[in-house]
């Protein structure tokens, strides 16, 4: 949600902050602004609603912004609707204080009645302008120190933020502050960055500071200072970000969505590689002991959107290879049902971003509980990273399209992982069974492929069916979680109405919805529920409706009842979701496309829900 940018050093602000939030515009956003400054001038601010070439345009590509220091913000409208006065950045009454913020003040309404007792007034319908103008409040009060100011502030604001601040009074600082909302900051010679994301400065600099919730940064040219809640000043460890800058561009490919999907094979290659050496799964490195594995008495997986999927298809392959109860949940929703938990129980955490809102929540809710937690995230140092008691990191690079894809395959190889050898702690499984679950892994990259080298047949069906008013998916067991996802990567970038049935709930009711020619989508990857699934097939197709299977190599009877149909090579069972979902991704972004709309971006979405 939201982007932020910021820049102080020797070079020109603006321009550098404007390709920033061109960086960040995977997040979401309905407007744009910009403050920049040199030692010598007051800030000047510049807005635009819509997308950041309005304000590309109005500022020359930033050319007529001078100034070495400078804030940029892209805003995704939660209080106030989308406007030019809504925008970031926002500024005090005399604009003595600038600033952008992402996340959401809940005690926002409350703060504004004291601020108006004390002469200020409001021109926008935002949450931040009471942010701001609550630090003026606290800038004057006390004699003009910005670390005091922002630490009082911090302590009377209930809820997310990140924050980034200039004071006219100090020229050649920038300051920010966080509170459950990513920020990341770099620092490379005489040229200091701030930004929500990590793509928005790696073209910069590959040394970045995490600085942790409650706590600010000051950053001055080639110099960062960081301070804790009580203004100590405290140190920080640089991390190296080790991303190419290759893997944030697009390469050739007319949309990063396309292009993540080409580079699933390297990131399950990369992700297996850094859990599996000489043949077999090393968890040692965080800390996951076979001691510790033998004493988990269930497992709870909390998770939200594409990620919550992996989870349902981890709960099928845990339970039949561990033989442990595995409960998935919606991060949303653990976090307020006061869950119950056995004390050796272990939580499991997935977010690509590693900063999802509920997930961060859920996994506070389950550390306070006492309970182990494990995070499976992809960005290092992220923090529900930093937070979880251990962590597992998918080696799947910047993502940078809305719909992810390489990050989920990732996400899945992992969960593989841990059923494997949790099953071989608990001897549910033989050696033999192991070593070839482990070499069935490996070769799963090459099998990604060869469904990509297939990508032009799904491109033609997708174009068939490019002006459907709904698509159904169903599927039993494994396939039903594979129909979750296929029918979520549909409707978030074509918008056509799409959704996943458990296929023996099809006579509760979801039949009833099928018309002539209604495209239902059968998965059917489950041997021993493949016959099931086929009558479910035939009672849709007479109904009217018209049939693609997704099934393994070599099922060739399902011709005589699907329209259509894809075949994925041959893996073990619990492995199927990795081949099954590549042609769904296809059959999603054809489909975008044909409908000449926007795939990466998709409208009122963001890559990282980093608030309610």
């Amino acid at each position: 949600m939201c982007g932020i940018v910021g820049y102080i050093g020797n070079e020109q602000a603006a321009p550098i902050i404007l390709e920033g939030l061109s960086k960040l515009e995977y997040r979401g956003y309905d407007s744009a602004g910009i403050a920049v400054r040199d030692s010598n001038s007051d800030i000047e601010i510049v807005k635009a609603k819509g997308r950041l070439k309005a304000l590309s345009d109005k500022t020359n590509e930033g050319q007529t912004l001078i100034g070495n220091c400078g804030i940029g913000h892209t805003r995704w409208a939660t209080h106030g609707e989308p406007s030019e006065e809504n925008a970031h950045p926002h500024c005090s009454d005399d604009c003595c204080v600038v600033a952008v913020h992402n996340g959401i003040i809940e005690n926002y309404q409350e703060l504004k009645e004291k601020l108006h007792k004390n002469g200020y007034s409001f021109y926008s319908g935002t949450d931040t302008e009471v942010a701001v103008k609550l630090i003026d409040y606290y800038y004057k009060k006390y004699f003009g120190n910005p670390v005091d100011a922002i630490n009082r502030s911090m302590v009377r604001i209930r809820g997310s933020y990140a924050l980034a601040v200039m004071f006219k009074d100090n020229p050649g600082e920038i300051y920010v502050a966080r509170k459950d909302s990513p920020m990341i900051l770099g620092l490379e010679n005489e040229d200091a960055y701030f930004a929500s994301d990590v793509p928005a400065i790696l073209k910069y600099t590959r040394n970045v500071y995490y600085i942790g919730n409650l706590e600010i940064g000051k950053l001055q040219k080639g110099k960062l200072t960081f301070y804790n809640i009580d203004g100590d000043e405290i140190q920080k460890e640089a991390t190296e970000i080790q991303w190419d800058m290759d893997a944030a561009e697009k390469s050739g490919f007319e949309h990063f969505m396309i292009k993540e999907i080409h580079e699933q094979p390297k990131a399950v290659s990369d992700t297996l590689n850094s859990v599996v050496s000489n043949g077999r799964i090393n968890l040692t490195n965080i800390g996951l002991t076979d001691d510790e594995i033998k004493n988990i008495s269930e497992i709870h997986i909390v998770a939200c959107g594409s990620a919550y999927h992996v989870g349902v298809a981890a709960q099928y392959v845990i339970e039949d290879l561990a033989r442990i109860p595995v409960r998935v949940e919606l991060a949303s929703e653990f976090r307020y049902r006061r869950p119950i938990i056995d004390k050796n129980g272990l939580v499991i955490i997935i977010s690509q971003s590693g900063e999802t809102a509920d997930s961060l929540a859920a996994l506070r809710e389950a550390k306070s509980m006492g309970i182990r937690t494990l995070a499976i995230v992809n960005v290092v140092g992220s923090s529900i990273a930093r937070e979880a008691d251990k962590v597992l990191y998918t080696l799947a690079g910047p993502e940078i399209a809305v719909a992810t894809t390489k990050a989920y395959s990732a996400q899945l190889i992992i969960s593989y992982v841990l059923a494997i050898q949790f099953a071989l702690v608990w001897n549910k499984i033989d050696e033999k069974t192991y070593k070839s679950l482990i070499t069935e892994l490996g070769t799963l990259p090459d099998k990604i492929n060869r469904l990509l080298e297939d990508k032009e047949r799904i491109q033609w069906f997708a174009t068939k069916f490019s002006n459907s008013k709904d698509i159904f998916f169903i599927g039993r067991g494994i396939d039903y979680a594979i129909s979750l996802e296929g029918s979520l990567k549909m409707k978030e970038i074509s918008y056509i109405h799409s959704e996943a049935y458990a296929a023996g709930e099809l006579k509760h009711g979801t039949i009833s919805l099928v018309e002539d020619g209604t495209l239902v989508i059968g998965v059917l990857t489950q041997e021993e529920l493949y016959e099931k699934t086929i009558s479910n097939m035939i009672e849709v197709k007479s109904r009217g409706a018209y049939l693609m299977g997704l099934t393994n190599s070599g099922n060739y009877n399902i011709e005589d009842t699907a329209d259509f149909v894809t075949y994925i090579p041959k893996t073990d069972k619990h492995f199927t979701t990795s081949l099954a979902v590549v042609p769904l991704q296809l059959m999603g972004y054809y489909i975008s496309v044909a409908r000449g709309l926007d795939v990466d971006k998709p409208r009122n979405l963001a890559k990282s829900v980093t608030v309610e």
